[in-house]
């Protein structure tokens, strides 16, 4: 068989590098040579051992781009040396859920580098009807990009935010930045921002955000100064910290709707006063993953410029230096992504 440089998690905190077998290609599935592939919160998670630990040794890795390397029998779609990205969410296809595009809720659903395999190998599979071509012109380190865009899209949708409606994102770190902007091309204002380090805030204004806190004492005030003393239509926690989740049912109006998108550790919980929420007819929606047109919409907006992505597309590494990368990450706040180079 075959072999490939991958890097296999096989603990938490820890990488080897090791030459595996390159993943099998069914008929209906698609090799791809990956080129870049970011580092995720997920992958941090799951790095740290607060996510997924049961599915160790493993490869992470889920925000990439490749080429075609090699096609299934069935698959007359793309072309091999075909740049792409690839949605990572992987349902059956037929069932009720996947049906209306829920595809984390069907009963057979992984994730390419969360559930299976996934891209910081020089090599990683996926099913053909899951690959996406890249418009031309586009360079590896925007393609990569495509998944993280996709999420905020969807949360976008799920929220069903709209224009002059206001908003209080809780967190300024990269999905906090993507989230920013993403409400910003949406007619969302004011735009809110809360975090600890005061250079994300910064940079969350260099790209939309009305207003930045890094001072937790003073970020209710700074709402209601903002809203007309009501609280925010919309509040986005994008940490996964229980005790943000709790403020952030405190910063909304009457009325108004709290996403869930920050991923806690298994079996969190945040007390909801059932009360108010009916009273108030307060919303509260989940959100984490993008996928189907919201891959295709993320590659789109991408191409057309509709996102500032030079802070996520600067820091790079080799795929030898990987736990280096991660071991760094703290002490980089300013790089809001960092890409591992495989080839």
């Amino acid at each position: 068989m075959e072999k490939m440089l991958a890097a296999v998690l096989v603990e938490p905190k820890r990488f080897d590098l090791k030459r595996i077998g390159i993943p099998a290609v069914a008929r209906d599935d698609v090799l791809i040579r990956v080129t870049r592939t970011g580092i995720c919160g997920t992958d941090v998670h799951i790095f740290n051992g607060h996510y997924a630990a049961d599915r160790l040794p493993m490869v992470p890795g889920h925000e990439f781009c490749g080429t075609v390397a090699v096609l299934g029998k069935d698959v007359r779609h793309l072309s091999k040396g075909q740049s792409v990205v690839a949605d990572i969410n992987i349902g059956c296809g037929t069932c009720y859920w996947c049906r209306r595009n829920e595809v984390l809720n069907c009963p057979s659903m992984t994730q390419v580098g969360i559930g299976r395999d996934g891209a910081f190998a020089e090599y990683v599979v996926v099913p053909a009807r899951l690959v996406i071509p890249v418009p031309l012109g586009m360079a590896p380190g925007l393609q990569a990009l495509a998944e993280p865009v996709a999420c905020v899209v969807r949360a976008a949708r799920k929220a069903g935010v709209g224009f002059g409606q206001s908003a209080v994102v809780l967190g300024a770190g990269p999905i906090g930045n993507l989230h920013v902007q993403m409400l910003r091309l949406c007619g969302v204002a004011p735009i809110i921002v809360a975090d600890l380090n005061e250079d994300r805030c910064r940079m969350a204004l260099d790209v939309g955000a009305d207003a930045a806190v890094s001072d937790p004492s003073t970020l209710e005030s700074v709402v209601r100064q903002r809203t007309h003393g009501r609280g925010a239509d919309l509040v986005i926690e994008s940490v996964g910290s229980p005790d943000l989740y709790a403020l952030a049912f405190d910063l909304i109006r009457k009325g108004g709707h709290v996403a869930f998108f920050g991923i806690t550790r298994p079996g969190e919980a945040v007390p909801v006063d059932i009360l108010r929420t009916v009273l108030e007819e307060n919303g509260l929606k989940g959100s984490v993953a993008g996928m189907g047109e919201d891959m295709h919409d993320a590659l789109t907006l991408l191409a057309h410029g509709r996102f500032q992505t030079d802070a996520f597309t600067g820091a790079t590494f080799a795929l030898e230096d990987i736990q280096t990368a991660f071991d760094t990450l703290a002490d980089r706040p300013a790089d809001l992504k960092t890409q591992i180079r495989i080839a």
